[in-house]
């Protein structure tokens, strides 16, 4: 017997049934930091960026949003799921680094970690992809949980 709940007895990918979970509030906050750097900071007005695409942290939020629904659609053992709420932030912590929280609630059968992580990484992916222009030395780094609550076990980090 294995102890992965993706996996079933004759070692097949399986989805998890989640008929019998009973449906709770969950909500899950991801965390992704990333180095833009001072080059790309510098530009910076009002806590955005406006370039030829656009307002970059509004695109990235949108994105962000957009990625959270869609999650179910890349991660093949994700349920789709009915989303309550997305809250994405972008903080510039000093001249080289922001971070970025996506905060993910339902009330379901199943957790929305991976919605959450799904949101914070698209958010970086389009930030990336609006400033490149400028710079190509920014890097994606320390995308994780940082809470979730509801369901088996809540956990704060």
């Amino acid at each position: 017997m294995n102890n992965f709940t993706h996996i079933n007895e004759k070692n097949q990918p399986k989805m998890v049934n989640v008929s019998d979970k009973k449906i709770t509030k969950r909500t899950a906050i991801a965390k992704a930091t990333m180095f833009l750097g001072s080059e790309i900071i510098s530009h910076f007005k009002n806590e955005d960026l406006i370039t030829k695409k656009g307002p970059v942290f509004q695109t990235a939020i949108i994105a962000g949003i957009q990625a959270v629904k869609k999650t179910s659609d890349i991660i093949p053992m994700c349920h789709p799921l009915l989303i309550n709420g997305v809250d994405i932030d972008i903080n510039i912590i000093n001249n080289e680094h922001i971070e970025v929280f996506c905060e993910v609630t339902i009330e379901g059968k199943t957790g929305v970690e991976m919605e959450a992580l799904t949101g914070a990484s698209a958010t970086c992916l389009t930030i990336y992809d609006m400033c490149k222009a400028i710079s190509q030395k920014m890097i994606i780094k320390d995308v994780k949980l940082v809470e979730k609550t509801g369901g088996k076990s809540d956990i704060k980090i």
